[in-house]
């Protein structure tokens, strides 16, 4: 059993314990291969103690060279104390220039000293005794991250101006840029925050009327990658243009708020609306041909739309492909057995094929089709052909083509396209 000799208020900083007579520094660090919290212990002396007790700096500086011994033990291995116990008499005994020198040898937690309160501009010279003069028992990990944030940035050769920072603590993304952007005008320095709104202001126009249809093909939340780029090249357009002294950072992370508005609006909209949104007219009433279509997919699941239910086909059909679409079920078919017409669509490559039935099979012969192939430039193109077809069947889909009935053909324009 441990018996705590000395601890300080901050629960991570190393504690002081005496187990079966013997003093021993105990710090947490790491996990375990089962996600739990590691501890580690190494002997120390009376005189260490003393100084672990009566300097917050030296016992800080200890943690920090520690730290990285601990890490090297991974999940489950053992601390190397012999290591850990060398360090003792440097780095609290030792003469403060003596300690400036021995950081500048071995390994150790930068990020922890900071986030105490450490002079950055001090530990970046080598000077970490003057640097810790500004320690603090209570740490600030935030410090920590935007230091961290800053040396990514800098190994990058990013610079921030005082805008461009205030920018990217606006739409939260200076400590992470992978996250999702959001408005947080309090996280700005009052007196920049003027300047900031008036480059989002210069977004919002630039931005204005475009949306970000859905791509039901990567399921019922994802969005049009094509859209996303023209907002992205828009707005940043218009930015720089406006604010020309903006680092790429801060116009790249305004163009990313915008474009992840606009998506969750489209996210948020019944399938409907967004299908009338992009432009497409809704197939109900007297300009719809079509009565009860039949929708598959490559697993052999269907799904029939009739006219008559509370639903426009375009809008059953790309839920139905939101629901199924996956990296095997890429292939999805829309049939109107009346017409004895359809479509079928092929997400992996790109192009539709319209089938026609020329010959019912009579007798028990075959039918006989005709089937034609062309290529489709994205999701936008497909919605335009599944609502052609389900307003017109397979004769509204010409003005879509060149229509290819020969397979050679078409597999030779497939490749010339994908080599552009």
């Amino acid at each position: 059993m441990n018996d705590v000799v000395f601890t300080r208020t901050s629960g991570w900083i190393p504690s002081v314990v005496r187990e079966d007579g013997e003093l021993k520094l105990m710090l947490g660090a790491g996990a375990d291969a089962n996600h739990e919290p590691r501890t580690f212990t190494f002997s120390i002396s009376e005189a260490h103690l003393a100084v672990i007790r009566g300097d917050l700096a030296r016992h800080l500086l200890l943690w920090s060279a520690v730290l990285p011994l601990c890490d090297a033990a991974g999940t489950r291995g053992r601390l190397d104390e012999n290591a850990a116990v060398a360090l003792l008499d440097p780095v609290l005994l030792a003469a403060p220039a003596d300690v400036d020198a021995l950081f500048r040898r071995i390994r150790w937690d930068r990020s922890r000293l900071i986030a105490h309160g450490a002079d950055i501009g001090l530990l970046e010279r080598g000077q970490v005794c003057a640097a810790m003069r500004t320690a603090t028992e209570t740490p600030d990990g935030k410090r920590a991250q935007e230091y961290r944030a800053d040396r990514r940035r800098a190994e990058r050769g990013a610079v921030l101006g005082p805008l461009d920072a205030a920018i990217l603590r606006y739409t939260g993304q200076y400590l992470h840029g992978a996250t999702v952007p959001r408005r947080t005008p309090d996280a700005v320095d009052p007196a920049l925050l003027p300047r900031v709104m008036r480059v989002i202001a210069t977004a919002e126009q630039a931005s204005a009327g475009m949306r970000i249809g859905r791509d039901p093909r990567r399921g019922k939340r994802a969005t049009d990658r094509r859209d996303w780029d023209r907002i992205t090249t828009a707005v940043e357009a218009a930015v720089r243009r406006a604010h020309p002294e903006l680092a790429d950072d801060a116009v790249r992370t305004v163009s990313v708020l915008m474009c992840s508005e606009v998506a969750d609006r489209s996210r948020n909209t019944p399938m409907e609306d967004d299908e009338e949104a992009a432009g497409h007219r809704a197939d109900l009433g007297g300009s719809a041909r079509k009565t009860a279509l039949s929708f598959t997919d490559d697993k052999g699941v269907e799904k029939k739309w009739l006219r008559d239910g509370p639903r426009t086909a375009t809008a059953e059909f790309w839920e139905f492909v939101a629901d199924r679409s996956a990296g095997d079920n890429e292939v999805f078919t829309i049939e109107d057995e009346e017409m004895g017409e359809g479509i079928q669509l092929h997400f992996y490559a790109d192009s539709i094929a319209r089938v026609t039935t020329l010959r019912e099979g009579v007798g028990g012969a075959d039918p006989e089709y005709r089937v034609e192939y062309s290529l489709v430039d994205g999701i936008g193109g497909y919605r335009n052909l599944v609502s052609a077809f389900v307003r017109g069947g397979c004769a509204a889909l010409e003005q879509y083509g060149p229509w290819m009935p020969d397979v050679a053909e078409f597999e030779r324009a497939r490749r010339r396209r994908n080599a552009r």
